[in-house]
């Protein structure tokens, strides 16, 4: 399962780019809101919860780590690069968008929600769909810029470490075993969603590095958590239901 994995490709240079405009980035936020509104009225409260988590740690990850440590990332408006205040803002809305619909993806299909078919249909579509609305807010005049091959192979590092771990606790357990190809089924497949939306709809450039940048990230940037996830999931769901009503232990 791993053999996928070529470490000379990984540490090659990488420099996912997005172009949009100020429309998009109100239009996705209005999204974001609704969606989470719908996740309240449902009562899906750990997952709202568990969402929110995620934007949260995208942006530290992002302003945090990309920005602020590695500096790898960078923000043009009309050609200009900006300082950390707009920066800040414009990660920011990011790490929530990105954070937010991956993580809710991510939970859902972990709880096999009956609605999962609804809930994927309103991210899917969104994704696809959006940057065609955003043609009248005018020229993309926003870029994001990050360099990845500072950290694709601890990325790689992580992601072997915690399905390895898994495995093993498989292998040896008596309890049901772990389906790790379901979870890597969702760890790729948001990822893949996203990015897929992102390259054809010209939001991020085709160019010579555009299907390597697809497949790897793809491969790792959201899978490598999802050994971790798992286990947060499990550990929640064990003390609390989706509705966050406790559950009655049995004796």
């Amino acid at each position: 399962m791993f053999n996928i994995f070529n470490f000379n490709i990984l540490n090659e240079v990488i420099t996912p780019t997005r172009n949009f405009n100020l429309l998009y980035i109100i239009l996705d936020s209005c999204f974001i809101c609704l969606l989470l509104t719908l996740l309240i009225l449902k009562k899906r409260y750990l997952t709202v919860i568990f969402a929110l988590f995620g934007g949260i740690l995208y942006f530290i990850v992002d302003f945090g780590y990309f920005y602020l440590i590695s500096n790898t990332r960078s923000i043009f408006i009309d050609g200009v690069k900006h300082n950390s205040l707009y920066t800040g803002l414009i990660l920011l809305w990011m790490s929530l968008s990105y954070g937010i619909t991956n993580f809710a993806f991510i939970w859902l299909c972990l709880s096999k929600d009956k609605y999962l078919k609804y809930w994927i249909f309103l991210i899917v579509i969104w994704r696809l769909v959006v940057p065609s609305i955003t043609i009248f807010g005018g020229e993309n005049n926003i870029q994001t810029y990050r360099t990845t091959n500072a950290y694709h192979t601890y990325m790689a590092i992580i992601l072997l470490l915690g399905y390895f771990g898994l495995t093993i606790y498989s292998l040896f357990t008596k309890k049901k075993m772990i389906n790790i190809l379901w979870l890597n089924l969702i760890g790729i497949s948001v990822q893949f969603f996203w990015e897929f939306s992102l390259l054809i709809n010209g939001i991020r450039p085709y160019n010579e590095n555009s299907i390597k940048t697809l497949l790897i990230n793809s491969l790792i940037e959201t899978n490598l958590g999802m050994p971790y996830i798992y286990l947060i999931y499990l550990l929640v769901k064990k003390h609390s239901k989706e509705d966050l009503k406790k559950v009655e232990i049995k004796k």
